[in-house]
């Protein structure tokens, strides 16, 4: 009785494990980024490496349905606006299974990106291999990296107040580009991402 107790138990850890997401811890601050290539909203393949001017690169991990995601959207936007010129452009990245998440699907991304005006990439991480490698958990989730070496500088939340942008005191994101772009050390390296869980088939 105890063995069949036990091996029961075996296999709900396993089943567990299999279907949690981000089971794997993914990248720490000062870890080198493997490049990417996944597939845009405009059907063309984008990886880091195609940036060439870039200084380094605001990668966001977003999506279409999550409440903290659409709150945030205009804030994406902002900082692509404020950083592209400057050389950090955002690189948004879908990493939900659209059949987990049926408003995720690659159409419907192209839909969101042409009603709010996306000025980045919106890439689908179709076989949801770049997301782990990050260690995302969250929509949204931001990756700072450092085009140099591709070093992870910052990770976390965008700023203070994951919903509503009038109760902001602290812009977590622009505050570390600012460092990097200033040759200057970025105070806080790692924040808490809060959004929604990633979702898996």
């Amino acid at each position: 009785m105890k063995k069949i107790h036990s091996v029961a138990l075996i296999i709900i850890f396993a089943l567990v494990t299999a279907f949690t997401v981000n089971s794997a811890k993914g990248y720490s601050i000062g870890d080198s980024v493997e490049d990417f290539s996944l597939v845009n909203i405009d059907d063309k393949m984008v990886s880091l490496s195609d940036f060439h001017n870039a200084k380094g690169f605001i990668i966001v991990f977003t999506c279409n349905h999550c409440p903290y995601s659409i709150a945030n959207e205009d804030r994406i936007i902002a900082l692509d606006k404020k950083y592209k010129p400057l050389g950090y452009p955002v690189i948004a990245i879908n990493p939900n299974d659209p059949v987990a998440s049926p408003e995720d699907s690659f159409e419907k991304m192209k839909i969101r990106a042409h009603d709010k005006g996306f000025t980045f990439p919106y890439l689908f991480d179709k076989k949801q291999t770049a997301y782990p490698k990050f260690g995302a958990t969250k929509t949204p989730h931001v990756f700072i990296v450092s085009a140099n070496e591709m070093k992870v500088e910052y990770i976390g939340a965008i700023d203070n107040s994951s919903r509503d942008a009038s109760k902001v005191t602290e812009k977590y994101v622009e505050n570390a580009v600012d460092a990097l772009l200033t040759n200057n050390a970025i105070t806080k390296k790692e924040t808490r991402a809060i959004g929604c869980s990633i979702k898996k088939q």
